[in-house]
This record gives C-alpha cells, sequence and structure tokens, in this order.
C-alpha cells in the first residue's frame, strides 16, 4: 500500500520519500507473492464500486510500467454460507456481467471442481502479480525522482506545528499539502525528514508504530497457511479463482511462481491462522491446517493431486469487522490494516491515501478511526497535539 500511494502521489507531482524497513521485494508482510486474488464479487456495494475503479489503476498501472501484472482466469463464488443468488443480485445491480449456474453445468464446465449448489461465475476476476506490482510501484514512482530508502525503519514519529515552504518531503508522505501540521520522522539510523503529510502502510507494524499518536481500532495480527497442490493435468487451461464458504472458508487460484516451478494450485483458509505479532511470527505451518486443506482437496478439488508441494505462511492484520482502516489524524495517514483482502485493492487504496494527504476527497466513512472505535462504544476525542 505504501509502494500504491508513492505511484499515486508521484503521478500528481508531488514530492515523495518511501521508507522501507526490510529490502525490496521482502516478504515479511501481507501483500508479497506473485499471485493474488483480484475479482468483483462482494456482496458489500462498497467494496463492490470499489473493484471497479481498482481494476482500472491495474490497467493504468500495466500501461505505466509496460508489464503485465494481471492474469485474467474469470472467478467463481460457491458454498451455502457463500451465498451465490445473494453475490449474483449484488453484480446485477452493479451491471456486472455474470452467470449464477446450477451445480451439474459447473461440473461440465470445469470437470476438476466440484459443487453441490447454486454457482456464481463472472470473468472479470483473476490473479495480480502482488511483487511484480510492488516493483512497478516503486519503478515507476523512482522515475518520477521519487526517494526510496530501503532498510530504512522509523522509530520516532514527532509532531510539529506550522511547516516552512520549503517543501520538505516525507516517508511515504506528499509536500505542499493544505493545513498547519507537519511531521518529522527519525529513522533507526538516526536520519531525520520533515513533511507536510506522512502516510503510514504499516500493516502488522501499525499498532507498534502508531498506537500512542493515533487512536487505531483493536487490531488482530494473525499468521495464515497457504498450500500449493500440483494439477493432474498440468497442461490444461486454468481454471477460475474460487472463493469456497461451507464447513471451511477456502480460496483457491493459479499458484504463478509462489510453487517454485510448478503453476499448481494455492489453496488456503481464510482467516483461520492463529494470533502472532509482527516480531514473534515464527513462520511454521500448523499440521492441523495442512491436514484440514488436504481433507478439502480430496473433497473438492478432483482435479488436484491431494499432496502439497509447497507450502508457506503469511500476516493478516485485521479489525473487527474486517473493514479497512484509511483515514487522516493531523498530518498521519493511515491506510493500513486490510483485514486480509486488500491486494486487489492496492492502486486504489494509493490513490485515496493521496486524496486524504492532499485534503481532497473525504474518506470512505466505514473505513474512519471514528467508524472503527464507534463499534466499541468508543469515539476519537483526542486531538493531534502541536
Amino acid at each position: 500500500m505504501g509502494a500504491a500511494t508513492a505511484w499515486a502521489a508521484t503521478r500528481r507531482g508531488l514530492s515523495v520519500a518511501v521508507l522501507e524497513q526490510f529490502g525490496a521485494g521482502h516478504d515479511r508482510g501481507s501483500s508479497h507473492g506473485s499471485a493474488r486474488i483480484v475479482r468483483r464479487a462482494y456482496p458489500d456495494p462498497v467494496y463492490l464500486r470499489m473493484t471497479g475503479r481498482a481494476m482500472e489503476l491495474w490497467r493504468e498501472l500495466e500501461t505505466d510500467a509496460g508489464t503485465r501484472l494481471l492474469r485474467t482466469v474469470g472467478g467463481i463464488d460457491h458454498g451455502p454460507l457463500r451465498d451465490p443468488e445473494r453475490l449474483a443480485d449484488a453484480l446485477a445491480t452493479a451491471a456486472v456481467p455474470h452467470e449464477l449456474l446450477p451445480p451439474e453445468e459447473a461440473a461440465l464446465r470445469w470437470p476438476g471442481l466440484r459443487f453441490d449448489g447454486p454457482v456464481l461465475f463472472h470473468r472479470e476476476a483473476g490473479t495480480v502479480d502482488a511483487a511484480g506490482a510492488v516493483a512497478a510501484f516503486l519503478e515507476r514512482a523512482g522515475v518520477r525522482e521519487a526517494d526510496i530508502r530501503y532498510h530504512t525503519a522509523v522509530r520516532r514519529i514527532v509532531p510539529l506545528g506550522e511547516l516552512g515552504t520549503s517543501g520538505a518531503s516525507g516517508a511515504s508522505g506528499a509536500s505542499g499539502a493544505s493545513g498547519a501540521e507537519a511531521v518529522r520522522l527519525e529513522t533507526a539510523e538516526g536520519a531525520t525528514l520533515t513533511a507536510r503529510r506522512a502516510v503510514f502502510a504499516a500493516g502488522a507494524w501499525a499498532a507498534d508504530l502508531l498506537g500512542g499518536l493515533v487512536p487505531l481500532p483493536e487490531l488482530t495480527v494473525s499468521q495464515q497457511q497457504i498450500f500449493h497442490f500440483p494439477r493432474r493435468d498440468p497442461v490444461a487451461d486454468p481454471w477460475p479463482v474460487v472463493v469456497h464458504k461451507d464447513a471451511l472458508n477456502t480460496y483457491s487460484l493459479p499458484g504463478g511462481r509462489d510453487g517454485g516451478p510448478h503453476d499448481g494450485r494455492k489453496i488456503a483458509e481464510h482467516n483461520a491462522g492463529g494470533p502472532t505479532t509482527a516480531g514473534t511470527r515464527d513462520g511454521r505451518v500448523d499440521p492441523a491446517a495442512r491436514d484440514r486443506i488436504t481433507a478439502y482437496v480430496r473433497d473438492w478439488l478432483p482435479g488436484l493431486v491431494p499432496e502439497p508441494f509447497n507450502e508457506a505462511t503469511c500476516l493478516y492484520t485485521s479489525t473487527a469487522n474486517d473493514d479497512f482502516v484509511l483515514d487522516r489524524f493531523g498530518p498521519l495517514v493511515v491506510c493500513s490494516p486490510c483485514s486480509g483482502h486488500g491486494a486487489k485493492f492496492a492502486p486504489l487504496i494509493g490513490e485515496m491515501a493521496t486524496d486524504l494527504a492532499l485534503g481532497g476527497a473525504p474518506p470512505e466513512p466505514r473505513f474512519t478511526l471514528a467508524a472503527h472505535l464507534a463499534q466499541v462504544g468508543r469515539t476519537v476525542a483526542a486531538q493531534w497535539p502541536v
């Protein structure tokens, strides 16, 4: 999200610095890897509307960077808890082309998959190369003179009053924004940067970094398990991405480079991992999760060999209701966490964060700090100390 914000801000001619505590293309956070789902199928009209603009921006990034990031294979939603009929109604309202199929017809179309109820299919879905996208965001931001610093951790955030008109820049921050507030960032190496605005896309590190300054909602960090299975027919056309909610809440997609040399099938449970922190995660796969997914493959994906050939972990950072946090508090813009479903929205979140930094479009009401705190009876009473 920070890389996407740098791309969005530099496209508007802003002076931007990006501070990344790890190296280029690291896998310590949430939105890495070569295959993440993009889709239009959301029952919630807020996210459904956002998917349309996000897809437009993905295409703009591909054109800007001269590289292919999207792989369109279509999307399937099924299972009684996924409620395909409700999703079909939502897509119809948004004029998104789709089909609602009986299970027998879906099984004929995708013989490697098994269905036991209505199946929603829409073509505007597939995967995005998240690692490639981060590289493209930053490459294009660098061409537009962003100052990109790796292995640079922010250790202190200092509120300031009126900033002079010299046009300093800050971490994923934009100079020249209106308003009196400013912020100084101090890094672990002792460097300082001063900016009108600083955009924090810190994910699992958000509470540690901003907890004393911003009234964040309660955030839960969890370690998720991901598995890759070989296809019985490796040269067949790739299946669509699949979201299946039944006894398990699973998703699957073409695995891309993530599984190694084989373009197999990447499968995981959504939000089924145990609690952890960014600093204490162990990166070890839970054997019980492996057993559950292997049994799921055996029951529902007969076109796969039910023996995983690769596995990994990643982090979710989630709010209580899985809505995003995207709001401004003084000179700070908070644009994480994304509750395990943000990668598909990355260029749009960068655009929205830039709007907030500039004082332009207001935040989506549900994503504000006040809305999240209201869920638990709290209010944003604190003011930015200047």
